[in-house]
């Protein structure tokens, strides 16, 4: 399925291509720019990030390798991050996440049956001082008890 962004997309990229001295050092951003109009990235969003910033599918694909904020499949219309570093952990992370694989059925990288949601074990968030947290999009929870996140969860629309 071919890739190619919207007219609206092209004009955030050119307006962030201006904050960098070249194309390529814009490619953190585009990237993000990218996932948020198709939902994650794909083989042919790399392609296009390349030949937008001409640079080599290969390069595109180590920033989306190396960095967990790119989703490499497709993910939940709800994508939960589960924390369960040191922090998390201790105060109650593999509760939360034990609790959420249970109530919906989901797996690491798992996505429900209707779409609604996935799941994703994380390394730290930078919230250790109010953990446990969870992040769901781009929204921060902290904390957190594990039926506080269902009801969270089960309130998301």
């Amino acid at each position: 399925m071919e890739f190619k962004f919207s007219e609206e997309n092209l004009q955030k990229i050119a307006s962030v291509q201006k904050n960098y001295p070249d194309k390529r050092s814009s490619i953190m951003p585009v990237l993000y720019i990218a996932q948020e109009q198709n939902g994650w990235i794909s083989h042919e969003v790399m392609a296009e990030v390349a030949h937008l910033l001409e640079i080599t599918e290969s390069e595109v694909y180590g920033v989306v390798t190396f960095y967990t904020m790119y989703h490499k499949k497709q993910v939940g219309k709800f994508h939960l991050q589960v924390c369960t570093n040191v922090s998390c952990m201790l105060r109650g992370g593999y509760d939360i996440w034990n609790k959420i694989k249970d109530k919906y059925n989901l797996e690491d990288g798992g996505v429900t049956q209707d779409g609604k949601l996935s799941l994703e074990e994380v390394e730290c968030m930078g919230s250790c001082g109010t953990a446990p947290m969870i992040a769901i999009n781009e929204d921060y929870f902290e904390n957190l008890t594990p039926e506080k996140v269902i009801e969270i969860i089960d309130s998301l629309k």
